[in-house]
């Protein structure tokens, strides 16, 4: 896998320097071969999402147990051509170096999937067939073969493939799939091989198992039509051969969507309509066998229930007599001399028969679809072509009750181990002998002794288990067990219960014997192996099958020689003799491996169990090939690319080496220090002994790249300055030419208008006073506009501005006029409009005041900017008994006062209170004198600046009180209301020098004022009162 964010694209030299934190990307450059180094490193990667790893040309692959980024096109573009090690590790670069190889080379080759259930061999299968599908050249033709192989694996899943206790999709047959390609490396047919499917499964599954796709995806899928036309009801659960492992539904498998997937592919892979109706009446044909039931009579002979219609249903849908069918399944026929004599069956004895014929007929039909996916796969061409197989096989397997079919399996892992190791071991040698190298012995297991033990003529085990199912007389598991023991007592990788020593036997039942393979002890249970080996169908049976008219069942068992009296081959003997062509297929082929791991039993992402992994590392025997591998030189490489990467290291290498690469190579490495035993010189390669060579080697160039990288950098900043200064000073250089050039015609341009404008302007200058002509009009609309322009930013902003307005040239005095008056009418109408009726009345009484002082008293200017009010004494502050002397009375203003006595004039701070008749003078709850207007005869200030007030009243009884005189600072304000109140507009005197007063009737006195530097108020010598104020300011 590709991790970006970890790791980027490195080779794996590169990688080296990641390798504390996402471990080494080829296990042959561990530093040590020890299976906790190995597991560690394993781990180390899986927890970054590196699930892919090298020894070698192999490639380890751990399940993550969930989607990666890692197989879309960008990543199959980037390893298309790329040498092996280039990248990181990944399916795609070994499918893509083994496409390569083979172009190349033109030789064929193959790819071995092996691993446990669950590992992802299938999912890895797909990944290289959707490779090649992309990388390879195209045309229509080539796409049509390539859909056929794209699709021949939903249809081959769904026949082939069921969940079971460690996949949900695993394998139960063994697959090899030849590619075939042109010289041009164009995919033009392929070619399908499967192995030992697991027909048991069609009658029995273990709990927690289901039986292969295709039934539950026909019953769950199917569409109605179909489903009335072969009988079948949609409920899996009605089907005796779908419930033995109680669990049809899986939410993993969505059934219904893969039947859509199945009947597409079926169609694309040219299976026509009729055959596919003969391959789901089959199918179906299979699931009503399971539901045929047998009952005993008083002999103990089996009979068909009183339920006929599974059997007529079977017989239906195989087109055979359903009486003939009836007594196939209840009675054997059997031949002595010229008679037939049929022996009726046990109730046991007819379900080994009906299940017998189910496992031969799904049996038949899987052979039946592999054959003609080869046939619309076919190449047509007979030139001669290069392939590429594809082998996706079970992995050496051990449960906690092995059968027949684990050890099949695990036979068939030891031949491959075999050749694995005698492949690899070859490889080697040849890699060794081409280069010049010595070949050093390498120490391994042989499991020769035990492919023997197994596969060898007349004493193996094979050999054994025929001769006990082809003895006449009472033979069993057991005699099977005791001929064993028999003949291999003395074989160190055999063990029995009867052989074993006391701790060992304490291990095994009676009814067990243990095999030691290369991988560790499997022990087998020998119930049920000669049942499996024999898989026979009862003559009378296979006669009437032969005679079906459902086309797909007839062509399969017509190949089949009924009239034979010789016994057919075992189970055992076949899978023995198509593994044994398999071997000398694979021979003839170049190896390249892919071994799966389960990451942990529970499919969830990101678990990683090292006993687990550790299991499946021993018996895919990985640290044997890692043992082969590191036998002699860890790490080689061609002296170019080695020369290449690490030349900066030597300066007599860096930059440029200009002899021969080896020279160079040899060079660099004298220069290095590396010691005579840590590498040897080959024809064309360096080969280095230890992983920890390599290491230094890569830590010093890591350290050398930075150095070289600051210094290349420096230089290439410097050579690129150099050439943008070079370009940017012709640049700008360039531009300034134009530029210069630009400027100087539109100054020229400039220059040419601002004459004729000049010569224009002079003239209207020299013309003004005539009337308009064509030689003044301009000058005269320029004066107009520059004169309008000046007035418009400097117009008077109020009304009392009478003297901003723009000096207009004559002849636009008229205009101005005009527009002066417009203007100020203007401001006027919006001073009006904005004045409020408070303001109104405030305008109104400071006009009445005016009329009444201005030009007369001379603290009157600084009086006109003091607002009025409506009173300066709040009702709060009047005495309650005054309010209620005066409640007839509407006080309209009142204001603090300073009365003077008429005798002495002593001042009184009183309260002036006027109402609509009457002026009252207050002292706190008293009303000292009350003043009617009508008696109000005259009021008199001074024309100082000072704010004496006296009220001359009418005299006219002797007792009464004289005229009144008051000190108050807003006078103004007062003598304003009060002249509006009483209408005594006309009674307000402005007088100079003194003024008289009448104390009381006959008696006189005067009020004399005067300025001073300060003002005073005080009773002068003669008896008169003295008022003395400042002069006003003059403005």
């Amino acid at each position: 896998m590709v991790d970006t964010t970890c790791q980027g694209q490195l080779d794996m030299e590169g990688a080296l320097t990641a390798r504390d934190r996402v471990g080494i990307q080829d296990f042959v450059l561990l530093d040590e071969t020890t299976e906790a180094a190995f597991l560690s490193n394993l781990k180390k990667r899986f927890s970054k999402d590196l699930i892919y790893t090298y020894i070698g040309t192999l490639l380890v692959s751990v399940n993550p147990y969930k989607e990666l980024d890692i197989y879309n096109s960008k990543q199959m573009d980037l390893y298309m051509g790329v040498n092996f090690f280039e990248l990181p590790p990944h399916i795609y670069a070994l499918a893509d170096n083994a496409y390569h190889t083979m172009l190349t080379e033109f030789n064929n080759h193959f790819i071995l999937i092996s691993g446990e259930s669950g590992a992802g061999k299938t999912e890895a299968s797909k990944k290289i067939l959707q490779y090649y599908a992309v990388s390879c050249p195209s045309t229509t033709l080539l796409n049509t073969v390539r859909d056929k192989m794209l699709m021949s694996n939903p249809v081959l899943e769904a026949f082939g493939n069921a969940k079971t206790l460690k996949n949900d999709n695993s394998s139960r047959f063994g697959k090899y799939m030849d590619i075939q390609f042109d010289s041009q490396g164009d995919a033009v047919g392929g070619h399908i091989l499967n192995y030992l499917l697991e027909k048991s499964r069609v009658v029995h599954q273990n709990h927690g198992e289901r039986n292969f796709h295709i039934f539950y995806q026909l019953v769950e899928g199917g569409e109605e039509d179909l489903l009335h036309q072969l009988g079948l009801e949609r409920d899996s659960q009605h089907y005796n051969y779908l419930t033995q492992g109680e669990c049809a539904i899986v939410s993993s498998i969505n059934d219904r969507n893969d039947w859509k997937t199945v009947k597409n592919a079926l169609q694309i892979i040219n299976i026509d309509e009729i055959n596919t109706n003969h391959l789901f009446g089959t199918v179906a044909s299979v699931l009503h066998l399971g539901n045929v039931q047998f009952d005993s009579d008083s002999k103990g002979r089996a009979l068909l229930n009183n339920n006929n219609a599974e059997l007529r249903w079977v017989s239906n849908l195989l087109g055979v007599d359903a009486h003939s069918l009836q007594e196939g399944l209840t009675y054997r026929k059997i031949e002595a001399k010229k008679e037939q004599v049929l022996s009726p069956f046990t109730i046991d004895h007819a379900i080994y028969a009906r299940d017998a014929l189910a496992k031969a007929i799904y049996g038949q039909t899987f052979t039946w679809l592999v054959n003609r996916i080869n046939e619309s796969m076919e190449n047509k061409d007979l030139s001669r072509k290069n392939v590429i197989g594809l082998l996706d096989i079970y992995g050496f397997e051990v449960f906690y009750v092995n059968s027949f079919e684990q050890f099949c399996i695990n036979y068939c892992n030891e031949k491959l181990q075999q050749l694995f190791i005698q492949l690899t071991l070859k490889a080697e040698q040849e890699e060794y002998e081409a280069e010049d190298i010595e070949w050093e012995p390498v120490q391994f297991f042989n499991n020769k002794i035990i492919c023997d033990l197994v596969e060898e003529k007349h004493r193996g085990i094979i050999s054994i288990l025929d001769e006990e199912c082809l003895r006449p007389g009472d033979a069993t598991d057991l005699t099977f067990l005791e001929r064993l023991e028999d003949k291999m007592s003395n074989h160190p990788h055999f063990v029995t219960h009867k052989l074993a020593d006391k701790m060992t036997r304490k291990t095994l039942e009676r009814g067990d014997f243990r095999l030691l393979h290369y991988a560790g002890e499997v022990t087998y249970c020998v119930v049920g192996f000669l049942d499996k080996n024999n898989d026979l169908l009862y003559k009378n049976i296979k006669d009437l099958i032969c005679q079906s008219k459902n086309a797909i069942v007839r062509e399969c068992f017509s190949t089949m020689d009924s009239d034979s009296r010789r016994r057919p081959q075992t189970v055992a003997t076949q899978f023995k003799s198509s593994l044994l062509k398999l071997t000398e297929i694979l021979m003839a082929k170049e190896a390249w491996y892919i071994r799966c791991l389960k990451s942990n039993e529970s499919k969830q992402p990101g678990q990683f169990d090292e006993a687990l992994v550790r299991h499946q590392v021993k018996y895919l025997g990985l640290m044997e090939h890692l043992r082969v591998r590191r036998a002699g030189f860890a790490y080689r490489r061609k002296y170019e690319i080695f020369l290449k990467r690490y030349k900066p290291l030597c300066p007599a290498t860096w930059p440029h080496w200009g002899g021969l690469p080896a020279d160079g190579v040899e060079v660099l490495v004298q220069h290095l220090g590396y010691l005579p035993d840590e590498y040897k010189m080959g024809r064309t390669k360096i080969f280095i002994r230890h992983p920890r060579t390599l290491y230094a080697t890569e830590d010093a160039f890591e350290k050398c790249k930075h150095e070289l990288a600051t210094r290349l950098q420096a230089k290439y900043k410097g050579y690129k300055a150099k050439g943008e200064f070079k370009k940017q000073k012709e640049a700008a250089t360039k531009i300034e030419t134009c530029w210069r050039g630009v400027q100087a015609r539109k100054d020229r341009e400039k220059r040419a208008w601002a004459v004729k404008v000049i010569k224009k302007f002079i003239k209207g200058y020299m013309t003004r006073g005539q009337a308009k002509n064509t030689d003044n009009s301009e000058y005269l609309a320029f004066v107009r506009q520059n004169y309008l322009n000046r007035l418009k930013g400097n117009l008077p902003k109020t009304v009392l501005d009478k003297t901003t307005w723009q000096t207009p040239p004559a002849v636009l005095t008229e205009t101005s006029e005009i527009l002066r008056k417009l203007h100020y009418r203007l401001m006027v109408r919006r001073y009006v409009r904005g004045i409020t009726p408070q303001k109104k009345v405030q305008f109104q009484l400071k006009l009445l005041t005016s009329s009444i002082f201005k030009g007369k008293k001379d603290s009157y200017p600084q009086s006109v900017a003091q607002p009025f009010v409506d009173s300066r004494i709040s009702e709060q502050d009047i005495n309650t008994r005054v309010l209620q002397m005066m409640r007839n009375e509407h006080i309209k203003y009142s204001v603090p006062v300073i009365k003077y006595d008429r005798n002495g004039f002593k001042p009184r701070p009183r309260q002036l209170i006027l109402t609509q008749t009457a002026a009252y003078v207050i002292e706190e709850a008293k009303i000292k004198q009350r003043v009617l207007y009508t008696s109000l005869k005259g009021i008199s200030v001074s024309n100082l600046t000072d704010s004496i007030i006296v009220f001359h009243i009418t005299c006219e009884d002797p007792k009464q009180k004289g005229d009144l005189v008051m000190q108050c600072d807003t006078l103004f304000e007062c003598l304003t209301k009060l002249s509006v109140i009483a209408n005594k507009q006309n009674a307000i005197k402005v007088v100079q020098g003194s003024v008289k007063i009448e104390i009381q009737a006959g008696k006189e006195s005067a009020v004399d004022f005067s300025t001073g530097q300060e003002p005073m108020v005080y009773k002068a010598k003669n008896g008169h009162l003295m008022v003395v104020s400042t002069r006003a300011r003059t403005r």
